[in-house]
This record gives C-alpha cells, sequence and structure tokens, in this order.
C-alpha cells in the first residue's frame, strides 16, 4: 500500500505506518535536522526509512495531485506548537499552523484513509471551535478556503453543508485522545488522533482497544509483587508510589482484583525500557559503545520539575519552547537523584529502533524527540487502519 507523510519530523508516525506495510510515494520535512536525520539512516541501510523520498522543503511548496486515486494513506503530525501546553498557545493565529496543508494533501490525493495526530492540547477547551473547523474540513476536503474567507466564514459554510448535505461526507472521522502507556509505550504521553475512511468505502472503525493499564501495574506492584519478581529487584530496593498503595486498596476493598475489562498487561516503566542499557553516568565506557548514549550533565530538581520515577512509565518528553524543559527529561532514581535521559534512552522511551540514529547536538536531537510520535503507538493505529483497508 502507498502512502504519503507530511511532517515527517524525525519519523515516528512513518516509521510505525511502515510496519503496517504502507510505502511512502512522498515524505515532506522542512527542519534541517530531522531531514539528516531520515537521510544518516538511510546512508546507515537502517530499514526503518529504506527506500523513504523524502522532499527537504516546505509543504506549502508541495504538490501532491499527481497522486490522486493512487495512495491509500496520508499521514502526518501539523507542528503542535500552536496547541501544546507547553507553547504559546496560538492555534490558528499561529504561522506554524498547517492543517490546512494536511486537508489540501486529502483533497489533492483523495486517499483511501488518513491518520493525523497532534498533542493533548489541542483538546483545550479554547481550540473547541478550531477543532470543529479541523473536522469539518477533513470531513469535507473538496470545500476549500475561498480568497475572500476568513476561517469562520468557511467554517459557517462548513456547517452549513454538513447540516444540509444529503449525500453525508466525504469522508467519515473519528478523533480520539489516546495515551501511548496504555499501548504498551514506557511514557505517560496522550496524543489527539484523527482517522478517517472514504466515505464510499463503506468501513466502520473504532480505535483500538487498550492492551495495557496502570491497574495492572499497580496490582503487579502492591499486591502481587510479580512486577519486581520479573525485573529482579531485592525488597530492599524498592520503591513503591504512595498513589499506587492508595489505589491498590481500593482494586482490593471494591473489585477484589482488577475491575472488569482492565487490560492485564502493566504498563511499561522506565526500569523496563532501559534494563539492557548500561548507566552513562555510572558505566561510561561501555554506554559510548551504543548510539546517542552519552551522559549530560546539569540535570537539577525543582518544583515541577522532578524527573521520572524509574519504577513508573516516563512523563511526556517535551521539546520545549526555548531548549529543553529538565524535569520532563530527567531520571529520578529512588535514591532521589537525578540525571538527564540521554538520546538513546529517550529514543527508547519513543519506542524508536536502537538502530537509529538521531543526527544534531544534544538540544537539536531531543527537540526530535519531543516532537515525535511513539513508534510504537503509530504502528498499532496504522496497522488497525491497514487490516481495514486489506479487508476489502
Amino acid at each position: 500500500m502507498r502512502s504519503v507523510e507530511l511532517f515527517a519530523g524525525a519519523g515516528g508516525l512513518g516509521i510505525g505506518a511502515a510496519r503496517a506495510g504502507f510505502h511512502p510515494a512522498k515524505v515532506v520535512e522542512w527542519d534541517d535536522y530531522c531531514v539528516e536525520t531520515i537521510r544518516e539512516n538511510q546512508q546507515r541501510k537502517v530499514s526503518a526509512v529504506k527506500g523513504w523520498p523524502v522532499i527537504h522543503g516546505d509543504v506549502k511548496d508541495v504538490g501532491f495531485s499527481e497522486l490522486e486515486g493512487k495512495v491509500d494513506l496520508v499521514s502526518g503530525g501539523p507542528p503542535c506548537q500552536p496547541f501544546s501546553l507547553g507553547g504559546k498557545h496560538k492555534a490558528h493565529r499561529d504561522a506554524r499552523d498547517l492543517w490546512s496543508e494536511a486537508v489540501r494533501a486529502v483533497r489533492e490525493t483523495q486517499p483511501r484513509a488518513f491518520i493525523f495526530e497532534n498533542v493533548k492540547g489541542l483538546t483545550r477547551e479554547t481550540f473547541a471551535t478550531y477543532v470543529s473547523y479541523i473536522q469539518l474540513q477533513l470531513q469535507y476536503p473538496s470545500l476549500k478556503l475561498k480568497n475572500d474567507e476568513d476561517w469562520p466564514e468557511h467554517l459557517s459554510r462548513l456547517e452549513r453543508h454538513h447540516t444540509g448535505n444529503k449525500r453525508g461526507p466525504e469522508y467519515r472521522l473519528v478523533m480520539r485522545l489516546r495515551n501511548a502507556a496504555d499501548f504498551g509505550v514506557p511514557q505517560r504521553r496522550e496524543r489527539v488522533f484523527f482517522v478517517g475512511f472514504r466515505a464510499d468505502l463503506g468501513i466502520e472503525w473504532a480505535f483500538p482497544d487498550e492492551t495495557h493499564s496502570l491497574d495492572a501495574l499497580i496490582w503487579d506492584q502492591v499486591v502481587t509483587g510479580k512486577y519486581w519478581d520479573r525485573n529482579k529487584v531485592a525488597k530492599g530496593h524498592r520503591t513503591i508510589n504512595p498513589r499506587f498503595e492508595a489505589r491498590a486498596r481500593v482494586l482490593q476493598r471494591d473489585f477484589g482484583g482488577l475491575p472488569e475489562g482492565t487490560p492485564k498487561k502493566a504498563w511499561r516503566t522506565v526500569r523496563e525500557a532501559l534494563a539492557d542499557i548500561p548507566d552513562p553516568e555510572r558505566e561510561p565506557k561501555a554506554a559510548a559503545e551504543l548510539l546517542n548514549h552519552r551522559f549530560q550533565p546539569g540535570a537539577r530538581a525543582y518544583p515541577g520539575h522532578t524527573g521520572s520515577p524509574l519504577d513508573e512509565p516516563a512523563k511526556t518528553l517535551k521539546a520545549g519552547v526555548h531548549g529543553v524543559p529538565g524535569g520532563e527529561n530527567m531520571l529520578l532514581r529512588p535514591d532521589g537523584s537525578v540525571r538527564y535521559f540521554t538520546v538513546r534512552e529517550s529514543a527508547r522511551l519513543q519506542t524508536f529502533p536502537d538502530k537509529y540514529k538521531f543526527h544534531g547536538s544534544w538540544t537539536e536531537t531531543m527537540r526530535q524527540l519531543g516532537n515525535a510520535v511513539p513508534v510504537k503507538l503509530a504502528a498499532v493505529v496504522a496497522k488497525d487502519v491497514a487490516a481495514h483497508l486489506q479487508s476489502l
């Protein structure tokens, strides 16, 4: 199956789609460092990005009409800074808001399906009207913005069309907020997904069910101890979050176990994600043998930035508005000490392949990772979309 990947970044969503069997006809990215990351991995013959036809440039300058009717999927993550909780919240007033270009790619290629994602901040109440605008554009991509219209006028026209159109939408759309930890990613990372199928295909689709749960992790840590046993942690070195202990009491008292329907697999933790790689601060020589695994000094904890506990999923890795925020990108050890995650460790937390090398300085590579979609989460969504397309 063929695809188009927009706003590719370092490749997280695209690699996930590739694992689902989609082969890109175009991959568009403007950022120099992200493009160099993809191309360097191509030169190193990393299979994850093999054969990707990368276009290094502004998506506004890229046409897609020659692919009309020849693409199964359009995917991408329009720049999230306009909506990010860590950004300036300008939304449609921000020049980096490129949702219109995502819609244009759908309009020009008429793919069988699309997958777009963005940050949780998009669900803020202040953006509700604009989110409705995004949804209606994706449902009716042929009704494009006129030269003499502003976006509220376009929204009104789309709403009238939506309520008066007897034929139904061109694309059937599902929008969902999902936590990557619920799908086996060792990181609490919430992303909004927009998944659509061309209406004429008649596909019925719902977002895949969660496979992992916090309650299962709490049960394994507090009640059965299985978590500590499988990770070979001695009793004297087990640190349990007090909130986990309180929840465990509720689970035992009210349910006698996990509530019905709760996924039985436990959320994956930082310890599990990094178990087989050396600590770069304590074992620098061994760490140097791995790609992008170098100790970065200067980490410190302060209120609101206290690091990610070893025995929980990591906090959301962030790119930051002015560099890298300390707390979100730090490891918090059981003894209370902190250090920055290395690029390799951050890549593990984002479920990139270990052979995948990131180009640029520590700040630039962490920015790429902070903006990325976890590969595993992207693959879950893309594989389910692919399965529905292949069932036709």
